[in-house]
């Protein structure tokens, strides 16, 4: 069975194009997704709640995200929750939440 400890599946539509960077031979495609969901308040209202997750994708297919994937368009993603400090240049502590992808699926039609 597939480890469940740290798996995030999320489908939502991306935010702006993916920025593909290249290191070596390694590429890093990053961009965001938004999931919304909806429920009724007390009085009844739609309310609408939407999330903006960060998304990591490293190798191959960083390079199949930058070529297909724009902004707008819906996927499918599978991967790990990651938690990450760094510090800026003025020696503040920045905490980023992302998910490093393992596999992701292009949904709805083609463009």
């Amino acid at each position: 069975m597939k480890s469940l400890r740290n798996s995030v599946q999320l489908i939502g539509r991306l935010g702006k194009d993916p920025e593909v960077k290249t290191f070596g031979e390694k590429q890093k495609a990053a961009f965001s997704i938004a999931t919304t969901d909806s429920y009724k308040n007390q009085k009844g209202d739609k309310v609408e709640d939407t999330q903006w997750h960060n998304l990591v994708i490293w190798g191959k297919l960083a390079d199949v995200a930058g070529k297909y994937l724009k902004k707008g368009s819906e996927v499918a993603v599978e991967g790990k929750l990651i938690h990450r400090v760094y510090e800026t240049d003025k020696g503040e502590k920045r905490y980023i939440t992302e998910i490093n992808v393992n596999d992701f699926v292009m949904l709805g039609a083609k463009q």
